[in-house]
């Protein structure tokens, strides 16, 4: 199998509750964050008008893109956050039953073929933290590829 590049972000949607107290519980700084009510703004600050309906926080866990290989995987990152977030059950439960949503962000990009297995026990992990996993796939266009010569 091939090689791919590679983010993992944990995001959270919730009706009221304060980023503040999602970076607390998580003891994750958030990359993006805003409060139910607050103004919406773009990335430079301008305000767009209206406010936000629900609150939202991402934070990264990982500093940059990394590229599969050495012992850096999916899988090994998702592993790894799944052990962070364990002392945190109790509050991922409670974002659930409120009705807020938590989710791994895994964003993947490749030119081949590869796949991503997770064990049974993490799966069930995901499950029991109630977090859901998004993949969002970008297949590197043909078109940014160099065109190949003929020999």
């Amino acid at each position: 199998m091939s090689e791919y590049e590679f983010t993992v972000s944990l995001r959270i949607r919730h009706p009221t509750l304060d980023p503040h107290t999602i970076s607390a519980a998580l003891g994750i700084e958030p990359q993006h964050a805003w409060r139910v009510g607050e103004p919406r703004r773009d990335d430079a600050g301008a305000l767009l008008g209206g406010s936000h309906r629900d609150s939202y926080w991402m934070g990264r866990l990982m500093s940059e893109p990394q590229l599969s290989g050495d012992g850096v995987t999916v899988e090994s990152v998702i592993s790894k956050t799944l052990n962070h977030l364990r002392r945190a059950q109790p509050f991922l439960k409670q974002l659930s039953d409120d009705g807020g949503v938590a989710e791994l962000l895994v964003s993947l990009f490749a030119r081949e073929m590869f796949r991503i297995e997770l064990p049974p026990d993490e799966v069930a992990a995901l499950g029991t933290l109630r977090l859901a996993i998004a993949l969002d796939v970008h297949p590197h266009s043909p078109f940014s590829a160099p065109a190949s010569r003929p020999n």
